[in-house]
């Protein structure tokens, strides 16, 4: 009776002999344990990138161009740039990469016509990076950009002038002539254009204070866009603000994909730990059976048995589970940094829940192994079957 007391209720006497089996099995122990780590690595690692993957491809998707539109509404024929100055007020400062104003002009050169567009080429940088220019940013007055098929039909380039003559607002007649300091080539619609400052364009028309349109580049996903629309459009009547739908699609196709790819990678790692660990546990087990046999012989109950089993996989799961955490927050560093060339942001509640998830995926791979455990006949065992 007293054997069968002390191994059912005296605690001391169990961590004891849980210890003292971790110990003396501790190079099997230790391979479930870095399964574990491994596991828990991986877990801890991807899922930190999944939190912190939108906020990186958003800003890497500002390559590819705004994402939010501004139009006149109905049949407005421009903006007004006051209205646009208003329309920045809603947009995250946190988040704004930029808003370019555009107008655009029939004008003429040589007697051959061409469609001007007046911009803020600073903002211009930041909402297009796409552009690509041979020589400089126009940085004073009087300077400007052609397209990429303008330069190649006239010779033109950085270092020679262009007259541009039209018509301006009170129909008469404007000729200025522009010193060219870059060609801009997009393999779009762009290269067809002629680029000046929006200033020399209402200096050279006659009219200020309109734009055509305006596009916005925000590090921000496709819920948040509609939601900054939304308040737009309802605060102020005069702006329609449009998702550029192709780029919005495309974030969200690929944010959809790398999404489901993590989970399935995690998903896979998680089934080979809990196999690695079965298998480890199953051998111990193996190992065990005479000293399973003689705790049952003692007065252990199978409950007892399973416990402790269960006790030796949840300390291996909460180990693994912390160790794997530390070395997942250096691996979601060392791919951040690298493949996005950005810091972390890492979320500290994903570290409790990585320990819970090690702890309970050993737990769920040691059921068999115990199984096999408590199915130990005493007699059998201590006769040498």
């Amino acid at each position: 009776m007293g054997a069968k007391t002390a191994l059912q209720g005296n605690r001391p006497f169990l961590f004891r002999m849980l210890a003292s089996s971790l110990v003396r099995r501790r190079s099997r122990l230790l391979v479930a344990l870095t399964g574990i780590a491994i596991g828990a690595t991986v877990l801890l690692g991807l899922v930190t990138l999944c939190y912190d993957i939108p906020r990186q491809l958003s800003r890497e998707f500002r390559s590819y161009g705004a994402n939010l539109a501004f139009v006149p509404v109905g049949g407005a024929l421009a903006l007004d740039r006051g209205l646009l100055e208003k329309a920045r007020a809603f947009l995250p400062q946190g988040e704004l990469v930029g808003l370019t104003p555009f107008r655009y002009e029939s004008v003429r050169s040589r007697m051959l016509p061409y469609t001007a567009v007046g911009t803020d080429f600073t903002e211009a940088r930041k909402t297009s990076p796409f552009y690509r220019v041979e020589g400089a940013w126009p940085a004073r007055p009087g300077e400007i950009l052609v397209g990429g098929d303008v330069a190649e039909r006239t010779g033109l380039g950085p270092g020679k002038t262009m007259p541009l003559d039209g018509r301006n607002s009170r129909r008469e007649r404007y000729d200025q002539e522009f010193a060219v300091v870059g060609v801009v080539i997009t393999g779009g619609v762009e290269d067809e254009f002629v680029f000046l400052s929006l200033s020399d364009m209402e200096a050279m028309t006659g009219e200020e204070g309109r734009v055509d349109l305006a596009e916005a580049s925000l590090s921000a996903g496709k819920d948040e866009l509609e939601r900054i629309a939304g308040a737009i459009k309802a605060a102020l009547p005069g702006v329609d603000a449009r998702l550029v739908t192709q780029v919005t699609r495309s974030e969200e196709t690929v944010l959809a994909k790398l999404t489901s790819l993590v989970y399935l990678v995690t998903a896979v790692v998680l089934t080979l730990t809990m196999i690695c660990v079965a298998t480890t546990m199953m051998t111990v087990v193996l190992e065990r059976r005479r000293e399973i046999g003689l705790k049952k012989a003692l007065g252990a109950d199978n409950r007892r048995v399973a416990r402790e089993f269960l006790a030796e996989g949840l300390c291996l799961g909460i180990a693994g589970g912390l160790l794997g955490s530390a070395l997942g927050l250096i691996f979601a560093r060392v791919v951040s940094e690298n493949v996005f060339g950005r810091a972390l942001n890492p979320e500290l509640f994903l570290i409790p829940l990585t320990v819970l998830v090690s702890a309970l995926v050993t737990v769920v791979a040691c059921l068999a192994p115990v199984r096999r455990a408590v199915d130990v006949e005493p007699a059998l065992v201590l006769r040498g079957e």
